[in-house]
Formats: structure tokens, sequence, C-alpha cells
């Protein structure tokens, strides 16, 4: 992709920063355009030393120290994935940052369905917000936080870790970002193998974990996970269920 990165020292939120650009190119009334807006035909990067206000799905909130950590969003126009396979982003996204990891530690997986994980620590989340026209996607901003230079970590998170915690270095965070960019395009490149390339990188890939739905809390192993999202497991009794985001947890 032709991406233009654009830096920012801080803001509320970088996917917050995208969109608000989105919002004024689409905007009738715009009539000067911002270095961003004029590039959001392109790929577009934003990324920050700080956000005020940093967020994972839902109502859970990202902790980053000033200029210590990786706190990203791309902008893509990806029309060509129908929006009920959108899912395809998120596959793209996470095998693109645990293959970059991969190549400074060991035992990188994602978990399902938008963290990477170092053994059972969190190195980094994935927030992807999609705005649809139809049957297909318009915008995808992708946001990324990764820990890469923080070594203390102040939140009630309960398993946080970052590349420093794990290698005893610190890192060039302009060269990082620039391995996970030509990651994803390397994916990108190649949609159809996406989901094979997923699959095997799954976190408790194998064997029975403990998981928690809205009833109680079970034994069960990984099936697989669907094109539109949907983890499927399959209890010790034999019972496959299907789950939507939040339907269920891992038990860690």
């Amino acid at each position: 992709m032709n991406w233009k990165i654009l830096h920012i020292a801080e803001t509320d939120s970088t996917n917050q920063t995208v969109r608000h650009q989105t919002q004024m190119k689409n905007s009738p009334c715009q009539s000067v355009k911002s270095e961003a807006e004029e590039t959001a035909s392109d790929a577009l990067v934003v990324v920050a030393d700080y956000q005020t206000a940093g967020r994972g799905c839902g109502t859970n909130t990202w902790e980053s120290e000033w200029g210590a950590n990786l706190l990203y969003s791309m902008l893509i126009h990806p029309a060509a994935i129908p929006a009920n396979r959108q899912y395809l982003i998120s596959m793209a996204v996470a095998n693109s940052i645990a293959k970059v990891l991969s190549a400074y530690v060991r035992n990188v997986s994602i978990k399902w369905p938008n963290d990477i994980y170092v053994g059972d620590c969190k190195i980094c989340g994935i927030l992807i917000e999609n705005q649809l026209q139809g049957s297909s996607i318009r915008d995808s901003i992708i946001g990324v936080g990764l820990n890469v230079n923080q070594l203390c970590f102040l939140s009630d998170a309960p398993n946080p870790v970052s590349l420093a915690n794990l290698t005893g270095h610190l890192y060039d965070l302009s060269e990082l970002l620039q391995q996970l960019l030509e990651a994803f395009d390397a994916e990108w490149a190649d949609l159809e193998g996406v989901r094979s390339r997923y699959l095997p990188l799954l976190y408790r890939r194998t064997g029975f974990h403990r998981y928690r739905d809205a009833l109680s809390e079970f034994m069960a192993e990984l099936v697989t996970v669907e094109d539109d999202g949907h983890l499927v497991l399959r209890n010790i009794d034999g019972y496959v269920h299907r789950y939507a985001f939040k339907e269920v947890q891992f038990v860690i």
C-alpha cells in the first residue's frame, strides 16, 4: 500500500483522529484540506506518542507510557471485502503483528478475537472499526496498541507485557512500525491464504482449556474460527458451540 504516515505527539485516540480526518474529508463544507485529508484516498497511518483516552474493545482502556510504545491506527479502503467477511481484516492484521513479534520472542499467539499474546501475557491489542456502504466496507480504521519499551504497568490489567520486559532491550519505534506495515502489506497481498495462516497461530489452539460464558465455566477445545469471526468450541462432552464477540471469555 501507499502508506502516508502522520506522526502526532498527543491525541485522545489514534482511531478517533483518523475518524475525524475522514469526516472532514467527506464534508461538503470543507474547503481547506489537511495533509491527512489529501492522502485519505491512499492508506493513512496516524501514530502518536501518547493517547489520553486510548481504548480497547468495548469499555476497555489501554495504558501506555509517553513515547514508550507503538500507538497507531491505519486507514484502508477494503471495498473488495464483503461486509459478511470483514473478519478477514482482523486476521490479516493479527497475522502480520504475530509474524513481526516472532522474530524477537518465542511463543507468540493470537488470542481471539483481537489480542496478541506471548505465553499467557498480552503484548498487543487491536481495535477495528469498519464503515459499511451497502454490502461492502468503505473504510476500515485499524487501531493497534503494542507494548514495546514500557517496563512498568500501573493499571489493573491482569497480564500486560512488553518486548522490553521479555528481551531486556529497547527498540526503535519507527523501525518497528515499518516492519509491521510491510508485514501487513504482505498479508494483504495474499488474502486467500490469510485464514490458513491465522488458525495455527491461535492461542490455546490445542488441548482442553477453561472458558466462561453467560451460564458457567467449562472446559473446551478450540475447533476453529469461522470466516465471519465466530469462535467454535467443543466441550468435554463433545457438544460444539459457536460464540460471537463478548459471548465467551478465556479463563487464564
